[in-house]
């Protein structure tokens, strides 16, 4: 069924990639989604500026009520691609696939629609703004009540993988992904010049010993039985040659799968940044901004998922995916009902260069569509008929 709404999934895929948005700027998108869901006759329900839903009603809608999420928007990144459909909005890319997510669920309500007199029950098309950026989108549509009225029971999510070969999807149970929390340090000494370091006192030197002792709260703080993450990714001290600045500027990331742990591990990188700028006379500000939580498939929800998609693709073609320490802020969802985030392959190494997510070469075997559309209905109506 979803072959015959290949080629027109294909259309929406490459407009949707043409035409990038950034997170909670997706009005165009919106626009793009509301018009396709008028085709079929469905209005979209705005919950923020530009997210919403539908929900696609079968014969005693109120039985069992799920959700099904795709995210809309892109990330700010100069796309470098020769296809036609490459982005046409500088510095703006569909570099995560949410294209792709965006395609595959009205692809997947156009055959949920079709067989609605056929299933009992309510399944909830979710189109969510802002995943990539906080407070992310996901968090503030269950504020606004996305899951409620009436109530959903359950949500299916799934995202593109690049490696893992198209065609294919990958399950994992329980913890899968991590709680992703920004750092942000400034060393605030006293700069001079580089031929007189008594006299000054080193922001440069006490940001270094920083960068290195952070890595310790790892390694000697946290349970050996809780993945754990902690990287320093931009420095700025804006010194020269024979210039010691006066300050420096750090950024990092901290991430983890325990929400105790995790609190303490706040507490500890403030602690440790400031005692050694401190021991050297120096003082430091120290700002761990709370992102995304941790993301946690309900065991009993993905396991039964997972032989539903052997069922339906061949067991051959259902891997079992390793932790992902990566943030995504469908695990909101997933703090609130029992949740299953999966994830659908992309690879073709023959038609392509496979290249990471949020890179600007990224790209998608677009046969891939046909599972992503087709998985995500036959789980929900399998679902239903629990």
């Amino acid at each position: 069924m979803v072959a015959s709404h290949f080629d027109e999934m294909v259309i929406t895929r490459r407009h949707l990639h043409r035409h990038p948005e950034l997170s909670f700027e997706e009005f165009e998108t919106t626009k793009y989604i509301t018009n396709t869901l008028n085709k079929y006759g469905y209005d979209l329900q705005k919950i923020t500026e530009t997210g919403g839903y539908i929900d696609i009603q079968g014969k005693n809608p109120l039985k069992k009520i799920i959700a099904l999420r795709g995210d809309i928007d892109a990330l700010p990144i100069h796309e470098k691609s020769d296809q036609e459909y490459a982005s046409i909005h500088d510095g703006k890319m569909h570099a995560c696939g949410h294209d792709v997510h965006t395609t595959c669920l009205l692809g997947a309500i156009q055959v949920l629609h079709s067989l609605k007199e056929e299933f009992e029950g309510t399944i909830r098309c979710i189109f969510q703004p802002g995943e990539e950026r906080l407070p992310g989108g996901a968090n503030m549509m269950i504020q606004n009540g996305v899951l409620k009225k009436p109530k959903v029971e359950k949500i299916l999510g799934q995202h593109v993988m690049p490696l893992i070969d198209a065609g294919k999807v990958g399950f994992r149970s329980g913890l899968y992904m991590a709680s992703a929390d920004e750092i942000y340090i400034k060393v605030i000494g006293k700069g001079g010049h580089g031929a007189h370091p008594h006299q000054n006192i080193d922001p440069v030197a006490i940001a270094a010993q920083i960068i290195t002792q952070l890595q310790t709260i790892v390694s000697r703080h946290a349970k050996p039985s809780i993945p754990s993450v902690l990287s320093i990714g931009k420095v700025i001290a804006n010194g020269a040659t024979n210039i010691i600045p006066n300050e420096v500027y750090m950024e990092g990331t901290f991430r983890t799968y325990d929400e105790y742990w995790r609190n303490r591990a706040h507490k500890l990188i403030e602690k440790m940044c400031q005692e050694i700028a401190r021991m050297h006379g120096a003082s430091c500000e120290v700002e761990v901004r709370k992102g995304y939580p941790f993301l946690k498939n309900d065991e009993v929800f993905t396991d039964q998922a997972k032989e539903w998609a052997k069922n339906f693709l061949g067991e051959e073609n259902v891997e079992e995916l390793e932790i992902w320490p990566a943030g995504e802020d469908f695990a909101y969802f997933s703090q609130e009902i029992p949740a299953c985030f999966y994830r659908l392959g992309v690879r073709n190494e023959q038609k392509f260069n496979q290249t990471m997510l949020h890179t600007p070469t990224f790209d998608i075997d677009e046969e891939a569509l046909k599972v992503g559309a087709g998985l995500m209905a036959y789980l929900a109506l399998k679902e239903l008929e629990l």
